[in-house]
């Protein structure tokens, strides 16, 4: 069954480098032999869709250092490499500046799946409660049918469709809701020139943040907003 090495983005991970075995109880013998050859200074991580308790000892007893379930996301991934990481990295310090966010619900409109999985996985560590919108239609419904006060927040995708963030933060700027003008919207877009900016403001939007979203900035911009 194949294996492959690689490393990680020293600005997320050090250049850590770490050996992955995608296989099922084959991957036991196959990391036998990557132990062999590499020693005991790299992780090996077994990827697989069985219940890694079944065989857990033997895989151990092979030298693999821990297990990630599939389907395997972005978020899963870093979170399974973080515990082999020797120094802090920038989300992990942002966690310890007593930065609290617990309680706070933000209204996130993204139509890919994946970046909604890595944002609420990143967000859940600082207590952010996210509710997914998955287009921007889902989004004004969802703001226009709730409370006053329920959402602190809305993170606002500009391509999205059935209705642009664009066209969406319109609409909630002008509907008859107690938070319509005051609620916080960050945009998030990888159009990220001068001109796309404008835009957001100009329809409603407080800030811009570039895609990939930086979790540092994004945490800046909720702590500048929420403490309003």
């Amino acid at each position: 069954m194949p294996s492959f090495c690689f490393k990680i983005s020293k600005t997320v991970f050090d250049e850590l480098q770490v050996s992955f075995v995608e296989t099922t109880m084959d991957g036991i013998q196959v990391a036998k032999e990557i132990r062999c050859n590499l020693g005991d200074e790299v992780p090996i991580l077994l990827i697989s869709a069985y219940d890694w308790s079944e065989f857990e000892a033997e895989a151990r007893e092979a030298g693999i250092s821990g297990f990630i379930s599939k389907p395997l996301f972005k978020s899963t991934l870093y979170h399974a490499l973080r515990q082999y990481i020797d120094t802090e990295t920038e989300h992990d310090q942002i966690l310890n500046q007593s930065i609290d966010l617990s309680g706070r619900r933000i209204l996130l409109a993204e139509d890919n799946e994946l970046n909604w999985e890595v944002a609420n996985e990143l967000l859940s560590d600082l207590g952010v409660e996210l509710d997914w919108a998955e287009d921007g239609r889902v989004c004004l419904d969802k703001f226009q049918k709730s409370l006053q006060g329920y959402y602190d927040a809305i993170l606002m995708d500009i391509r999205m469709p059935h209705m642009t963030g664009y066209e969406a933060t319109k609409a909630i700027r002008g509907l008859n809701h107690p938070d319509a003008l005051s609620i916080p919207i960050i945009a998030m877009s990888a159009d990220a020139f001068s001109d796309d900016i404008q835009h957001c403001l100009e329809c409603g939007m407080n800030a811009h943040i570039a895609k990939p979203i930086d979790i540092i900035e994004l945490t800046r911009l909720l702590k500048r907003y929420l403490n309003n």
